[in-house]
């Protein structure tokens, strides 16, 4: 459908508005289904707004920047869109949670074993854009990495019960078992250049902007049509984005790393982004911070050697995980566009570069920590590798930044600025020249 133009929103111009239906529904009684409706209305609402931004992609004058969107959204999808996302107490647009990626896979084999069962190349998406392999493993991808949420919780409620105890040897257990769940995830996230191949990225890329930050394309907003409250007013939300997932912010919380956020417009960028999350998910936030405080956790770990010496090794796994996201970033997105706003509405080439910058910093503090301190052998070979490559993380930071101060930089060299750091080898040469090739066309 959306390969036609024009099909899309012939097809929504056709469609009934059930709005007096919606509105009988109640959250504790009909949740499922709200959550079904949210997806599919979202998914709607995002064709047919994105559809001509699309055909522009396609036609053949594609710059490297996407065209203009819709800018009004049909009151047979708006109304019961808007319902819909207040019963749920979410924002009426298409998100990372109930709608493109964590409640949006169909298990292919679900007689398979755990973990297998949860691997990408056995999901499928129940709702979808292009429909397109790629597609698929970019997204299911995701939901692989959130099968391991459960071990980390785990070892999060185990590393606070330490701390209420002053337990030192359960606090140890703890750390290691959040460690060895980050290890995993990332493991499993590496995978991504195989599951999705960056050249193919723009296939579905632009069906999940948002309307922030994404003025060429929506200009002051979206009208949803016929929603009261809003008195015809052009309306603006982020868009879906991995920075909606839940892994990396709940290890921000219980690591310390949030302390170490900057006060800056991207940090406030990242919190907002919460508010795009699930409301059970943002008060599991709120009441882990709470708990941290109360049981004095990191109070506890700074006064162990060991402790912080495990808590080193998890700052660089979520070190790692969000350099591998700005490498993917690079490949995926940068060589691909000129189009400078992610989906979420924030500006790609200092977004992940800041949250990156606020991690190194922390794991100076620790370094500093245990410098001449006395380690377990179990963590005393990793601690040591951390430190011959911290310096040289720094230094590729640095390097990336002065590329990127120009205003006319290349991609490549963006990217070739990680060598010795790169976080896979999938990403082959001739997708690389290939790219490179459309950005010169």
């Amino acid at each position: 459908l959306l390969a036609i133009p024009d099909a899309v929103a012939k097809a929504v111009n056709d469609l009934p508005n059930y709005i007096l239906q919606v509105e009988t529904l109640q959250k504790d009684e009909h949740g499922k289904l709200l959550a079904l409706l949210f997806r599919g209305y979202t998914f709607v609402a995002s064709a047919y707004l994105l559809e001509p931004a699309y055909q522009t992609q396609v036609s053949g004058k594609f710059d490297g920047k996407y065209g203009k969107g819709r800018s009004s959204l049909p009151s047979q999808v708006a109304q019961p869109l808007v319902c819909v996302a207040d019963k749920l107490g979410q924002k009426p647009w298409l998100d990372y949670h109930y709608a493109y990626s964590l409640c949006n896979y169909v298990k292919r084999d679900p007689t398979l074993p755990s973990p297998e069962v949860w691997h990408w190349s056995n999901l499928d998406m129940a709702c979808k854009f292009a429909g397109t392999s790629n597609e698929i493993g970019f997204i299911m991808l995701h939901v692989t990495i959130n099968a391991y949420g459960a071990e980390l919780i785990g070892s999060i409620e185990d590393s606070l019960l330490a701390s209420r105890l002053q337990d030192e040897g359960k606090m140890l257990l703890g750390l290691e078992a959040n460690m060895n769940a980050m290890i995993k995830i990332n493991t499993v996230r590496t995978e991504m250049w195989k599951a999705s191949r960056s050249i193919n990225y723009n296939d579905f890329r632009v069906f999940i902007m948002g309307i922030t930050g994404n003025e060429s394309i929506f200009g002051d907003g979206v009208v949803y049509e016929g929603v009261e409250k809003w008195e015809g007013n052009s309306m603006q939300f982020r868009g879906q984005t991995g920075a909606q997932d839940d892994i990396i912010p709940m290890q921000d919380i219980f690591s310390g790393v949030m302390s170490y956020y900057p006060d800056n417009k991207l940090t406030e960028y990242l919190l907002e982004l919460r508010e795009y999350r699930p409301v059970v998910v943002q008060r599991f936030f709120d009441g882990l911070f709470k708990e941290i405080e109360a049981s004095k956790l990191h109070a506890f770990i700074a006064n162990s050697a060991s402790c912080n010496a495990y808590l080193l090794c998890i700052l660089q796994e979520i070190y790692l995980f969000r350099n591998g996201h700005w490498q993917f970033v690079q490949r995926y997105i940068m060589a691909n566009t000129r189009h400078a706003t992610a989906t979420g509405g924030t500006p790609i080439t200092s977004w992940l570069l800041n949250q990156i910058q606020c991690v190194l910093t922390y794991m100076d503090e620790v370094l500093r920590r245990i410098r001449d301190a006395s380690l377990p052998a179990g963590v005393k070979e990793r601690v040591q590798e951390i430190q011959l490559r911290h310096q040289e993380r720094w230094a590729i930071l640095t390097k990336q930044k002065d590329i990127l101060a120009y205003e006319q930089y290349d991609p490549d060299d963006v990217y070739e600025a990680n060598k010795g750091n790169f976080d896979g080898n999938f990403d082959d040469k001739a997708g690389r020249k290939a790219a490179k090739l459309q950005r010169i066309k």
